[in-house]
């Protein structure tokens, strides 16, 4: 793997795990993430011109892919409030690849490897080790994680076929524009009106939003110089990186066997992507 797609790589899984620790550590997390969905529309829809292509075909996919988005970050946003990042990121990220790879053997017929299947279990054992053992420990993440995982799993089916009709750029954007814009409203309406909306526009709403695309062009950036297999395996450098700024900003309480279970997923989600 050259260094360039080695570096981009890293900043992508770097990125990635920022913006979701900024959205965290927010005072309102659903008000901040609403900020960070239509600032990261606003910002990028200057760029998705210059790389635009969209078949008629596309627009199925774009309309269930937004709706799985709107349910994604309400998800993830809700468990952020409820659990720790250091337990529903590794789980989401980690088991997400694991049930795309079981849809693939039970709907689409594909094969399976002794290498995808060591992957599957070190994943498994990531996600228990990051549970914990003791009573008490956080089942709630956990469920959270999963459910979210299921939902990342769901649009990145959808996505691998749009994408068949549309440039990455564009499909990006316009399957953002209806999810940024019903959160927002659906966040107004709770918070009863705009002003919690501006309350959270502030620096770190502002980076989290352009971060959220900002990690996507990385990694397609990264594509452009090495293989899918190699980026995909970096990338998931994330699941570490999140749970460590998680104990370092957030002051989570990330236990030697939970870091463990981050390094486990990550290793085993990058033998997924290795061994496809």
């Amino acid at each position: 793997m050259p260094l360039t797609a080695l570096l981009l790589a890293l900043a992508a899984a770097f990125v990635h795990a920022l913006w979701n620790l900024l959205l965290a550590r927010a005072r309102d997390p659903e008000a901040a993430t609403a900020v960070a969905l239509v600032v990261a529309v606003v910002v990028f829809a200057p760029v998705a011109p210059f790389a635009w292509g969209l078949e008629r075909e596309v627009w199925p996919y774009l309309a269930v892919t937004s709706c799985l988005q709107l349910l994604y970050f309400a998800l993830l946003i809700t468990a952020y409030r409820k659990s720790d990042v250091s337990v529903v990121y590794p789980v989401a990220r980690g088991v997400a690849p694991v049930i795309v790879l079981l849809a693939g053997i039970a709907v689409l017929g594909y094969g399976t490897s002794l290498a995808q299947a060591a992957g599957v279990v070190l994943v498994g054992l990531g996600v228990l080790a990051i549970r914990g053992f003791r009573r008490g420990a956080d089942a709630a993440g956990v469920v959270f994680g999963l459910a979210i995982a299921a939902v990342i799993a769901s649009y990145t089916l959808v996505d691998k076929r749009g994408l068949d009709y549309a440039t990455p750029i564009a499909y990006l954007e316009v399957s953002m524009v209806a999810p940024a814009l019903l959160y927002a409203a659906w966040v107004a309406r709770l918070r009863g009106g705009a002003a919690a909306l501006r309350s959270e526009l502030d620096g770190s709403s502002v980076i989290a939003g352009i971060a959220t695309f900002s990690a996507y062009a990385l990694v397609l950036a990264a594509l452009e110089r090495a293989s899918a297999a190699s980026v995909a395996a970096v990338r998931e450098t994330s699941v570490v990186i999140a749970t460590l700024l998680a104990a370092a900003v957030l002051k989570e309480h990330v236990t030697p066997v939970r870091l463990t279970g981050a390094i486990l997923v990550a290793g085993g989600v990058a033998i997924l992507g290795t061994a496809g």
